[in-house]
């Protein structure tokens, strides 16, 4: 049975990432016990609010050096929200702010006529054929709410894009490391589909 560790970092809201492997028969625990996060097939890093936190009590609770150590090892590992923009090397959201350097880039505020946060229901679009795809309808429809975004847009570690007056990076990836910047948990099928798609690929993987 795949177990998921679903780190508590004491950002954001925890129960509805866990009751949405609940729902799809995965076992998932919420810890920040090193021995539960080392056991575990696969690591979860949800996060809602502002980068500052996420940082700020990932190094209280002396995190970091555990979540590198376990992404190094190969083991699969996913950001969602914030814990996806906690991914990359820098967040410009109220200061600057080092983050894991998971993945190349920066976290920067939208420049857009539009209402920020981007907030509700939009298309992705895959920037090319992907294994997150199985499954999923022509025009998948997920939930966004934030107000900073992933830059560069044309790196290759950008899966699949919305459109919000600008191409927004929604997934990227780049070897064990995944980055939904939607909630998952709150997108209906296309949301658990995405999810069952990552506990197929893990398994298989392992």
């Amino acid at each position: 049975m795949m177990k998921i560790a679903i780190i508590d970092y004491e950002v954001g809201n925890l129960a509805n990432v866990y009751n949405a492997w609940k729902r799809l028969g995965i076992e998932a625990v919420i810890t920040r016990d090193p021995a539960v996060i080392r056991d575990a097939d696969m690591v979860e890093l949800p996060g809602v609010g502002a980068i500052r936190d996420a940082m700020g009590n990932l190094q209280k609770f002396d995190l970091i050096p555990l979540l590198q150590e376990q992404v190094q090892s190969g083991k699969f590992f996913m950001g969602v929200c914030l814990g996806m923009q906690a991914l990359f090397e820098k967040s410009y959201e109220g200061g600057t702010y080092d983050c894991l350097g998971f993945l190349p880039g920066d976290i920067v505020p939208f420049h857009t006529k539009l209402k920020v946060p981007h907030m509700g229901w939009n298309e992705l679009e895959f920037r090319q054929g992907h294994w997150l795809q199985k499954g999923l309808p022509a025009h998948p429809y997920v939930y966004f709410v934030h107000s900073y975004h992933k830059s560069p847009v044309d790196t290759p570690d950008v899966i699949a894009t919305a459109d919000y007056g600008q191409p927004v990076p929604a997934i990227c990836g780049k070897d064990n490391v995944l980055g939904f910047q939607f909630h998952p948990e709150k997108s209906g099928r296309v949301g658990e589909q995405l999810l069952r798609n990552v506990v197929d690929y893990v398994m298989k993987k392992g």
